[in-house]
């Protein structure tokens, strides 16, 4: 059939059976062809949103390291003679002001996945090192981060911070 023939078949109202349902078909591809799309789309917004996760977590820490800074900062005596020292997973020992900061920054911890920190102050420098460890699933289910995972799908990041009191 020639483009003529067709024109006036269409015109008419009359399609031949060969062309019947055609424009079924495009319709139904292009239907696959954006639901492909979609989904991509939906992809890149998982993704996004778990970077997003990842980055709330590093500004946490480093806004935590920053608190007990300022906080050994207004109590310098007490940090210079040691008395902020804490190790990793220790319990805060230590005079009324420091035990006080310390034992509201261990708290404030336990708002990134399994955080935990240590102070380290070198007596003689007056050197002030922060150390804030946390696992990082990149935006999923921090309930899998076992150690019968192997950790496979988080990773344990560390943030440190040293300054001069």
């Amino acid at each position: 059939m020639n483009n003529r023939t067709a024109r006036n078949a269409r015109a008419s109202g009359r399609c031949p059976r060969r062309m019947a349902g055609f424009t079924l078909i495009e319709a139904l591809i292009a239907l696959v062809v954006l639901s492909v799309g979609l989904l991509g789309v939906a992809g890149l917004q998982m993704t996004g949103l778990r970077a997003s996760m990842s980055a709330a977590s590093r500004t946490q820490a480093t806004y935590l390291a920053n608190d007990i800074l300022d906080r050994m900062r207004a109590n310098t005596r007490d940090a210079r003679s040691g008395l902020y020292n804490l190790a990793i997973g220790a319990t805060p020992t230590g005079a009324a002001t420091a035990l006080s900061d310390m034992n509201a920054w261990v708290t404030e911890l336990q708002t990134l996945p399994s955080g935990q920190g240590s102070i380290a102050v070198d007596a003689t420098t007056n050197i002030a090192t922060i150390t804030i460890q946390w696992l990082d699933s990149h935006g999923g289910d921090t309930s899998q981060c076992t150690a019968a995972s192997g950790y496979s799908v988080c990773s344990s990041l560390q943030l440190t911070t040293v300054t001069q009191l």
